[in-house]
């Protein structure tokens, strides 16, 4: 399978933050993958809401930023998520020295980032899933910023607080616990690619090239453990301690087929529902097209699930 374009195709590509969970976009553009597939790619920071105007505009081609794409395919807006890239959030709870398990915060408090933020909705799933109903068994607090969550914990604030990589390494360094991680406990697809339906109909070849890209940026991710950090430190501008720390606690959660899996996106979706304060539920193929991605993984070898 080989890129027919005698010129490179120009794509633009939207991304919230030049930072491990988008480090496929680094690694496909540092590492030549999208040149192998026949692709001169843009990658651009946006915040989702210029993100999500530019991608319907036709300013960008497809985005990362993938909650947003899912909330507006739903509001009728003609988005489709095409492929999973991170299949769990990379947060992770970490507790006061005395507190070693999950089960220990029925009656704590707990740091998170924002009311109705993704790392939110994270926290009061683990809870859930650890036998504690957040409403009535915990007490949440929005500290804002994983530096703010750290800080509260140091000074005993609060008991626990669910933070993201390179934070839970440092964490453990000053001699906290790390409890749970959530991908320990289900699947919550947190980043993918998403593009226009119009764009499905007229390049489902583009697309399969740019899926194509994606994946094997995330193997490589997976499987080059000192590049992947050596991109993530330059394409990133991390501190090279900050990189290894991110990577380690969260290459796990890089997909390795690009897959979209129905219990994943059954919550994401469940969530985005309450979120929009949706009166009838989605099917999961209203904003998903798994089409060029099964092509994409045909060609590249992998089973499709």
């Amino acid at each position: 399978f080989c890129a027919h374009a005698s010129a490179a195709d120009k794509v633009r590509v939207s991304v919230t933050n030049y930072n491990m969970s988008y480090l496929a976009a680094g690694v496909a553009a540092k590492r030549g993958i999208f040149k192998e597939e026949g692709l001169d790619v843009e990658i651009v920071r946006m915040n989702a809401n210029v993100a999500m105007s530019s991608l319907i505009s036709g300013d960008v081609d497809y985005t990362m930023i993938f909650a947003s794409v899912i909330r507006a395919a739903m509001r009728g807006i003609p988005l489709k998520v095409i492929a999973v890239l991170i299949d769990s959030p990379p947060y992770a709870f970490i507790a006061r020295p005395e507190i070693t398990a999950m089960k220990a915060l029925k009656g704590k408090t707990v740091g998170i980032g924002v009311y109705g933020s993704s790392n939110d909705i994270i926290a009061r799933m683990m809870l859930e899933r650890s036998g504690i109903d957040p409403e009535k068994e915990t007490k949440l607090v929005a500290f804002g910023s994983d530096a703010a969550r750290f800080a509260a914990l140091k000074e005993g604030l609060v008991e626990a607080a669910i933070i993201a990589p390179p934070a839970d390494a440092q964490a453990r360094k000053v001699g906290l616990n790390v409890l749970a991680r959530a991908n320990d406990l289900f699947k919550f697809p947190h980043i993918g690619l998403g593009t226009t339906n119009k764009k499905l109909i007229e390049n489902p070849h583009e697309i399969t090239r740019v899926i194509r890209a994606f994946i094997k940026a995330n193997r490589f991710v997976r499987d080059h453990r000192q590049e992947a950090i050596n991109v993530l430190a330059d394409w990133g501008r991390t501190q090279k301690e900050d990189a290894i720390a991110s990577y380690d606690s969260t290459w796990q959660v890089f997909s390795p087929d690009g897959a979209m899996p129905d219990d994943g996106m059954r919550l994401v979706l469940d969530d985005a529902q309450k979120a929009l304060k949706a009166t009838r539920t989605y099917a999961i193929n209203e904003v998903t097209d798994a089409g060029p991605l099964r092509e994409a993984q045909r060609t590249l070898g992998i089973k499709s699930k």
